[in-house]
């Protein structure tokens, strides 16, 4: 994804104390923030039992020793965050770091903890994420039980050899058991993420991943070409020449691949990277992410966590230590916020990562709002007549070639 579009920065008062310097929270943000609607709440548990060399978001390996306190904190904060809030939360999100080290015993405190004080919709979707590794019969009816109704599982590849080039340390065998144990407490929206794009993969190995997947029966499958992102164990073996890129032409084919089989298997596409069983009237596509790519309302929860209200964006420290010391705000970093342009930009971006496009009534309004609305309407008409983008009816897509060049395309219109 390209980079989000040039924010305006803000100072905001600080607050908070740690080791004898002043931080700001989320605590300080306007009350437009603070007591706005908020659509879906994220939160992160740092905690894993190995770090994976592809991984950039913030984890780290658990001794165990401060699961206890660590989700005490994190009641404290929901508790505060939430105070006011009215509207329904339409999704939870548990990520990480692996949600599911957490024992069962913490999850219990913070399920029920998550009942009394967050205001739910009864027709929440509340998604963890789960390596497979991790997951038992106690904690898959613990979660049930509390009211998780999603899992995403961390399946990457279903052969030895790719899921030692990841170093992710699992057995492919643990991914259809621990489906089964999900199902088996409840749980039967199930998502697998795939990786493709590995050092040494063949097209004939990605095929038989997306048919191993398959055969699992999961509602929604996510398939991402592997990223090298900067200090991560995965891109300092490739600048070390310990492996190289597979080339460009194979990887495409691979997406291309992906496209084809699952479409094939009954799944539609609603996202660059996402695919989701028909389910009633529509299809089970994850109501979390949607949050984030029609830029609505979200709240962060634990360290690292990000959130997005109002156009307003701000980051909790991704220290434990700090998060630990902080009552019950927890200090912030990174507050931004987005002039009216950067959030025209912002909105065009992620709207067109979506199958389903923008609406022309919607980008009309949008392109008549944002101060480089000329600029961005001949990149329009630039790539639609190159073929990059398309109209579906009334509304603007990419086309699938299109969104093999989608970070060309969109950064050109932030």
């Amino acid at each position: 994804m390209p980079p989000m579009p040039g924010p305006e920065h803000v100072a905001v008062p600080l607050t908070t104390t740690i080791d004898g310097e002043r931080r700001r929270t989320a605590r300080d943000l306007p009350d437009v923030v603070r007591c706005g609607v908020i659509d879906a709440v994220y939160v992160h548990v740092p905690f894993c039992f190995h770090k994976c060399h592809y991984c950039d978001f913030y984890s780290f390996v658990d001794r165990q020793d401060r699961q206890g306190v660590f989700v005490d904190r994190l009641i404290e904060e929901m508790t505060a965050a939430a105070h006011g809030w009215s509207a329904p939360l339409d999704s939870i999100f548990v990520g990480g770091g692996t949600p599911t080290l957490l024992a069962p015993p913490h999850w219990k405190r913070l399920l029920a903890s998550m009942r009394s004080v967050l205001p739910l919709s009864t027709s929440l979707e509340f998604t963890v994420e789960a390596n497979p590794e991790t997951v038992t019969p106690e904690l898959a009816e613990v979660l049930a039980a509390g009211g998780v109704n999603r899992a995403s599982i961390g399946a990457q590849s279903f052969e030895p050899r790719h899921l030692q080039t990841l170093e992710r340390w699992h057995d492919p065998a643990s991914v259809v058991r621990a489906a089964g144990i999900l199902r088996e407490a409840g749980i039967d929206n199930i998502n697998l993420d795939l990786i493709f794009g590995i050092p040494g993969q063949r097209l004939e190995e990605w095929y038989d991943d997306l048919d191993a997947a398959l055969a699992l029966g999961p509602s929604h499958l996510s398939c991402y070409g592997l990223t090298y992102e900067a200090n991560t164990a995965m891109t300092r073996r490739l600048e070390a020449g310990a492996f190289e890129r597979i080339d460009d032409a194979l990887e495409a084919e691979m997406y291309g691949a992906a496209r084809t089989r699952l479409a094939a298997a009954g799944f539609e596409q609603y996202e660059i990277s996402n695919w989701a069983r028909r389910a009633g009237n529509g299809i089970r596509a994850c109501r979390h992410n949607l949050a984030y790519w029609r830029s609505r309302n979200w709240w962060p929860l634990g360290p690292s966590a990000s959130g997005h209200v109002e156009g307003w964006r701000w980051k909790n420290v991704p220290r434990l230590g700090d998060y630990l010391d902080a009552s019950p705000w927890p200090p912030i970093g990174d507050v931004e916020h987005l002039d009216d342009d950067g959030q025209v930009g912002e909105r065009l971006m992620l709207g067109l990562r979506l199958n389903e496009g923008i609406a022309a009534a919607e980008l009309k309004m949008l392109l008549a709002r944002g101060a480089r609305g000329g600029q961005r309407r001949a990149a329009f008409e630039r790539h639609t007549t190159s073929g990059l983008l398309e109209w579906n009816g009334d509304r603007l897509r990419l086309t699938p070639r299109g969104q093999l060049l989608a970070d060309t395309v969109l950064a050109e219109v932030v």
